[in-house]
């Protein structure tokens, strides 16, 4: 072994060890304190008429941590939040796990009996809940044997019953505003707890840690180039993956956060141009809506609008319409399970002379995996090798990594069938093409498979959405007996639309596709989505199957 010499006699190998000043477990509540301490002044907050500096803001959070406390919140407990995009939930992103304790935010458009199973499987120990859900939480508590103890945000804006003994703000007065926060102890240990949409059986519950919501929360910022003072509009949902970890992130940046409680194209319109709002994040259907915005809910600004965006790919036309309205939009991918967004298209200089329609199809595509996603790939079905770069062969995408989940809570089948092969599985198909960038094709359960040739959904999709009829459109698979499976189109018309002939849309789909991958039926009707806005295409399938004689069925 080598020894050093120094003035106090031989130091051994082992004086190179972790020490409180030279190892502190990573953790987004360290934003927090930065902020208040770099610019205690700037705007936090901002909701309606309430405008609340950082140093403010961190009293508050650090007042929520106190009073958990006090109420018998210990480290490990789960604390649920049923509330909208308003200040109290983005105070419980720093407040819960100041606390020690374990954030779970609810989706606030689910159902009674799921948001009872939620705060069931959970073990919540308090829920603090806006009064304008008191009519679904009520029925839901009354079919729980342990119910949590009930903390009601009470606000003008959206009245509604009161449901516990107590509100947020005599809560927050209970609390010590100089409260220190003990952890966490273990980077590892659990900051939140998200369950998934449940668009097959019951959700699961997917557990972050504090270093992998400090990652992504960096990792935002990485690959969004934010600048300095973002002022960051509130219409992704902050109950989803933790605001695809933006609550954090926004801190980190010492930021403006422009709270929304109803997301609506005027209100967007309205806080880019009154606010100032340079960065917001919503799913293809926010776009839509902004891109199909009434002309009087449109207002001028000046100044550059960064848009990102996740979920389904959008399609090209949505991105091609956005562009054209002064947004610059960028598209990531992720899931629950990856802390949101851990993959983005990252826009390359020789892109910028491509015509608009061919910059948009590039838009579209997912990328790269996040600067803080050590390995994300695109494996082989059978071998789990990867694939080749030839922008045809599909494969699982797969990630390796801090931003993966801990894993499913109270799970360990579904946690370890998530993990097998050394990566986490997303079920999500996709290609890499020859600059190394991956685009999603289909989910592995919706792919279609037509006399032996594998279709892609996704691409039906999109060749149809840039129809001027269709709004949205969802492509599935229908039993065939000649073909197997044949590609059926169901088309939701834009507001004002004459509904097509099956025959027009047809017709349209094979000016961009190949013959065997247009639809062979097409069908308008309104799309059923998830409460987070995702097309159910499990429940479209099951609802066609008994249909006899499809609208628009071609022979």
């Amino acid at each position: 072994m080598a020894v050093l010499e120094d003035k106090g006699g031989p130091i051994g190998a082992d004086y190179l060890t972790r020490r409180r000043a030279n190892h502190v477990p990573l953790s987004p509540l360290s934003f927090l304190r930065r902020a208040a301490a770099s610019h205690p002044d700037r705007t936090a907050i901002v909701y309606g008429s309430t405008r609340r500096s950082w140093a403010g803001t961190e009293q508050r959070c650090r007042r929520l941590a106190s009073a958990l406390v006090r109420l018998g919140i210990e480290p490990g407990d789960t604390v649920s939040l049923m509330a909208a995009n308003t200040p109290e939930l983005y105070e419980a992103h720093f407040g819960v796990p100041m606390a020690g304790a374990v954030l779970n935010a609810i989706n606030i458009r689910l159902d009674a009996g799921t948001i009872g199973y939620i705060l069931d499987h959970s073990d919540a120990k308090v829920l603090i809940t806006d009064c304008e859900f008191s009519a679904v939480v009520k029925s839901a508590l009354a079919a729980l044997a342990n119910p949590p103890i009930v903390i009601d945000i009470s606000d003008p804006a959206a009245p509604g019953e009161r449901l516990g003994a107590m509100d947020y703000e005599a809560l927050l007065a209970s609390g010590d505003p100089a409260f220190e926060a003990t952890g966490p102890l273990d980077e590892w240990d659990a900051i939140s707890l998200n369950y998934t949409s449940g668009t097959t059986g019951r959700p699961k519950g997917v557990l972050y840690h504090h270093r992998g919501a400090y990652l992504n929360a960096i990792g935002n910022i990485l690959e969004w180039h934010m600048v300095e003072k973002p002022v960051y509009l509130w219409t992704l949902p902050m109950f989803h993956c933790n605001g695809w970890c933006f609550p954090w992130t926004l801190a980190a940046k010492a930021g403006t956060n422009v709270c929304l409680r109803k997301v609506t194209a005027k209100a967007i319109y309205d806080a880019i141009a009154d606010e100032g709002v340079d960065h917001l994040c919503g799913a293809p259907i926010v776009l839509k809506f902004m891109v199909d915005a009434k002309q009087e809910d449109l207002r001028a600004f000046a100044h550059s609008c960064k848009v990102m965006t996740a979920g389904a790919p959008p399609p090209a036309a949505v991105l091609a319409a956005m562009q054209g309205r002064g947004f610059d939009v960028t598209h990531t991918y992720g899931l629950t399970e990856t802390y949101g967004p851990a993959v983005a298209c990252a826009w390359r200089e020789e892109w910028d002379g491509l015509e608009p329609e061919s910059q948009a199809a590039k838009r579209s595509r997912q990328g790269l995996g996040y600067i803080v996603c050590e390995d994300v790939i695109v494996a082989d079905l059978t071998t789990g090798e990867v694939v080749p770069a030839d922008g045809i062969s599909m494969g699982e995408i797969r990630f390796r990594g801090n931003v993966v989940m801990k894993g499913y809570f109270k799970d360990p089948v579904a946690t370890e069938a998530a993990f097998a092969g050394g990566r986490f599985r997303s079920g999500d198909l996709a290609v890499r093409h020859p600059d190394g960038y991956m685009q999603i094709r289909d989910r592995l359960k919706d792919i279609i498979i037509c006399g032996g040739e594998n279709i892609s959904s996704i691409e039906v999709e999109d060749a149809i959405c840039h129809h001027p009829s269709v709004f949205a459109a969802a492509v599935v698979a229908l039993p065939d007996q000649t073909w197997g499976e044949i590609p059926c189109a169901v088309i939701e018309l834009a507001p004002g639309a004459t509904a097509p002939t099956a025959e027009e849309i047809i017709a349209f789909a094979r000016q961009r596709l190949a013959a065997y991958k247009c639809p062979k039926r097409v069908i308008v009707a309104n799309l059923p989505r998830t409460s987070t806005g995702k097309v159910q295409k499990r429940m479209l399938r099951e609802s066609l199957l008994g249909v006899d004689g499809l609208v628009g069925r071609v022979a």
